[in-house]
């Protein structure tokens, strides 16, 4: 029986230059999505998959991130002494979702050398890898689906999805060598150009890693930029002769990096929500009007 994935690792130490200004002094992680920060889906997702440790890496100026996960802050004060208990458990809910740690990342150097700086938290053991930026809808985790797919076939599991011809550039792309879902991989490529991509499905940011991840990590030279990929250590695995295999996802993928993005996924997010679906489809509805 494979070990169950009771870990999670989620990447928060980035910049967020894409959404300069607001991230100038906001981690781009703790901008909100109707009314929960970003990275709090990201952990209910982990969560729901049946997670119970989360590892955050972040970087300096992210110190929002552990206040919001942690307990005792100024809102906890406030919310006891209102002596409203509804309210105070709203407020303490974030920091009883999972155990949570934190790992620096001092320098951006890539999403492996992200990985091996929590590698103290996680080594000898499948956890999840998350990019919060790509908000995942859907009536069920899409960690949980990875994690399911994980049991079937052991090794390293990502999730894909079909991507338009135009965007292939910017995706990771991977290889399968066989049908079925989950699907046997042969190979993955990073960032191709669409006449040099082996299929038209692309890496979003969930994973399940295995843990000689971090074997292959150490052996993986840094590429453009310096960077470390986390493909060109999976491909590693791959030719390791390791099963790595690719999951296409029930759910709808929501970039939230970019601005366009981010307004959609909130809308998508407040539709999902019996107390707002209503109201808001009336005001979406008069605001196209109006502007057509």
């Amino acid at each position: 029986m494979m070990p169950q994935v009771k870990k999670a690792l989620i990447l928060a130490a980035g910049l967020g230059t894409r959404m300069i200004p607001a991230t100038r002094a906001v981690p781009k992680e703790m901008l909100p999505v109707v009314d929960r920060p970003l990275i709090q889906y990201a952990v209910e997702e982990a969560v729901a998959a049946g997670v119970e440790h989360v590892v955050f890496v972040v970087a300096e100026g992210k110190e929002a991130i552990a206040e919001h996960f942690g307990e005792h802050t100024r809102a906890d004060a406030w919310a006891a002494a209102s002596g409203n208990p509804d309210l105070a458990r709203t407020i303490a809910a974030p920091a009883h979702l999972a155990h949570f740690d934190y790992a620096i990342q001092p320098e951006p150097r890539g999403i492996a050398h992200a990985v091996a700086c929590a590698r103290h938290l996680l080594e000898d053991e499948p956890f999840a890898l998350i990019f919060p930026d790509d908000l995942i809808l859907g009536a069920r985790s899409c960690v949980a689906q990875l994690s399911d797919a994980y049991d079937q076939c052991g090794g390293s599991v990502l999730a894909v999805h079909e991507v338009a011809p135009a965007d292939i550039p910017h995706y990771g792309v991977v290889d399968p060598a066989g049908a079925g879902n989950p699907m046997p991989l042969r190979g993955l490529v990073e960032k191709p150009a669409l006449e040099d991509a082996p299929s038209s499905l692309g890496i979003v940011g969930r994973y399940i890693l295995s843990p000689t991840i971090f074997r292959h990590i150490d052996t993986t030279p840094p590429g453009k930029n310096g960077e470390i990929q986390i493909t060109d250590a999976l491909a590693r695995q791959i030719a390791a002769g390791e099963p790595v295999s690719g999951l296409a996802y029930e759910g709808v993928r929501y970039d939230t990096g970019r601005p366009l993005g981010y307004l959609v996924a909130n809308v998508a997010a407040a539709l999902q929500r019996e107390d707002l679906a209503g109201p808001l489809a009336e005001r979406l509805h008069s605001l196209l009007c109006a502007t057509s």
